[in-house]
């Protein structure tokens, strides 16, 4: 486990981009049966089993540094800022345009960015762990301003070509998953010695990890092990131990997060949970003790983000009036590896 106080940055600016094009529950079961001779999805199974009616698709003339691009284009107009007022950014996604360079490149030079740039990489977590990333370098004084996006292209990676159920039943996660962007400008919060306990900022971060399971889902391609390897350019999941790892992760970290800071779940506008599925939204928050009322859903219409989830729904949040200035929110992610993290932030 590990858990910092944090305090050093706020949340300037937040956007989410999202393809306008729209691929609903009933097309995608459409697809592969048109694309799997002799194989029939049983009718409605993907929507019952996940509670998802929609998805965001990406054009394909689109990469996952596009994404990431126009979610932050969006930020720099709404905070007013141009390009050299960036010191930092941050690419922080399960995807990427490619393995080398580094797709926080791509993004830099869509954006006229001339500053420095990193990728972060940790499945759905990567955007929490950007966030994390970018606080910790704020409070060191190394950088005032860090612009942390991201980007999920996950369609790319559907295997809609089905010979069997078992090789359905591993390829499901990709039929959850959609493609967006999203952006966070993080700036020092307040000056030296002026911390005060109820000012914007973000106020602790905590992560804890399992990797013992990291076999349970993998996306293998184009890493050393599978290079070329067609057949690894899917999405391999066991659903089922999935579920299993994160469930042996608990709640401990949150429950001493939640109890170090002296606070309980009530004293949040909303809690924001990475959501793979509406049924497994709630088996997280009854283990956590989250209140329904207090989660933001988002998975019916909007599908599996990845790591765009997070920030999608504390953009819901606050365009909805469900959470503003002075609010408290709290941030709870979920990674395949496997990891949880949780973000404790004042708006």
């Amino acid at each position: 486990m590990q858990r910092a106080l944090s305090g050093h940055s706020r949340i300037a600016g937040l956007e989410v981009y999202l393809p306008p094009a729209r691929l609903d529950t009933a097309a995608v079961e459409r697809r592969i049966e048109e694309s799997s001779p002799g194989f029939r999805v049983p009718k409605g199974l993907i929507g019952r089993v996940t509670g998802i009616r929609s998805r965001s698709v990406m054009a394909d003339t689109e990469q996952a540094s596009d994404l990431a691009a126009n979610a932050a284009a969006k930020v720099l107009a709404e905070c007013g800022l141009q390009a050299p007022d960036v010191d930092l950014l941050i690419f922080a996604s399960a995807s990427q345009d490619m393995v080398e360079p580094a797709t926080g490149h791509m993004v830099a030079a869509k954006l006229g960015l001339s500053c420095p740039v990193m990728d972060v990489k940790n499945a759905c977590n990567s955007f929490l762990n950007g966030m994390e990333v970018a606080d910790a370098l704020i409070g060191s004084g190394r950088y005032a301003r860090v612009l942390v996006a991201t980007g999920e292209s996950p369609s790319r990676a559907v295997r809609w070509s089905v010979p069997d159920f078992p090789t359905f039943a591993s390829s499901f996660p990709g039929y959850t998953m959609s493609d967006g962007g999203a952006a966070v400008l993080l700036e020092a919060a307040v000056g030296p010695g002026e911390a005060d306990g109820a000012a914007a900022g973000i106020v602790a971060t905590a992560f804890t990890a399992k990797s013992s399971h990291w076999s349970v889902g993998t996306l293998a391609a184009g890493g050393s092990a599978f290079p070329r390897d067609p057949e690894a350019s899917y999405f391999a999941m066991d659903g089922e131990k999935l579920k299993d790892a994160f469930l042996d992760l608990g709640s401990e970290l949150l429950d001493e997060t939640l109890e170090g800071l002296g606070l309980s779940w009530t004293d949040f506008a909303v809690v924001c949970v990475h959501q793979v599925s509406a049924p497994y939204r709630q088996i997280f928050a009854e283990g956590a003790g989250v209140p329904p009322g207090l989660l933001v859903n988002s998975v019916e219409e909007f599908g599996n983000l990845a790591s765009v989830s997070l920030p999608l729904q504390l953009k819901l949040a606050v365009d909805s009036g469900r959470a503003g200035p002075g609010d408290l929110v709290a941030l709870v992610g979920l990674g395949g590896g496997v990891s949880l993290g949780m973000a404790v932030v004042r708006l």
